[in-house]
């Protein structure tokens, strides 16, 4: 069975387990989401389910995005995301709904989220770098990064080096998260633990690779 699903982050909970013991949880509305494709092998060279998410006015889709959900009398709502699970198991259709009962409590899932935006840090904050002394003379050198580049030979500062730069707003995964929570009737999901990004933020949950 298909097991992927759309939603956005809610924000963080706690519930008590049979032993008394506070659970820390993430409540996730997922879905409903809209199969709005199938790829297949054949035609696409991958098998891969495609799932709209989040209705809006159709004046928000561009009329090639409109044409994609009225294709082969599909008649989908205005879905403003779309997003494809790779998949070798296809049994569903294109047009079906896909709600958080795909998914029981137990099961493990992995949230792709992309986390909070930091803006341009330093080598302090960015990669834990250690600083200067804060005595001994130093003046405005406690949080520098310090000395980067060798000497004449190569004179440069290699690529990739850690250093300041722009922090955040990366695609994270959290993986093999246990769910909690299955509420149907308000589409909430309540996987164990925090996932990536802020409230109100954009999230993929997909069966756990590593479960």
């Amino acid at each position: 069975m298909f097991k992927g699903l759309i939603g956005k982050k809610i924000g963080m909970a706690q519930i008590f387990d049979e032993n008394g013991v506070a659970v820390p949880v993430t409540l996730i509305e997922a879905g409903p989401c809209y199969v709005t494709q199938v790829l297949t092998v054949e035609k696409q060279n991958y098998s891969a389910i495609q799932l709209g998410y989040g209705e809006v006015k159709p004046k928000r889709l561009t009329a090639g995005e409109l044409g994609h959900l009225k294709r082969d009398n599909l008649n989908l709502p205005p879905l403003r995301f779309l997003r494809e699970f790779r998949t070798k198991n296809i049994d569903v259709n294109a047009g079906d709904q896909v709600t958080v009962q795909a998914f029981a409590v137990g099961d493990r899932v992995d949230v792709v989220g992309m986390s909070k935006g930091r803006g341009f840090q330093g080598g302090v904050k960015r990669y834990h770098f250690r600083g200067g002394p804060k005595t001994h003379g130093q003046s405005d050198r406690q949080r520098a990064p310090g000395s980067r580049g060798a000497t004449s030979t190569p004179g440069r500062v290699f690529k990739g080096s850690r250093g300041p730069g722009h922090m955040g707003n990366d695609q994270v995964t959290a993986q093999n998260l246990k769910i909690v929570l299955v509420d149907p009737e308000r589409n909430v999901l309540g996987v164990c633990g925090s996932v990536p990004g802020a409230k109100g933020g954009l999230l993929i949950i997909r069966e756990a690779r590593k479960a």
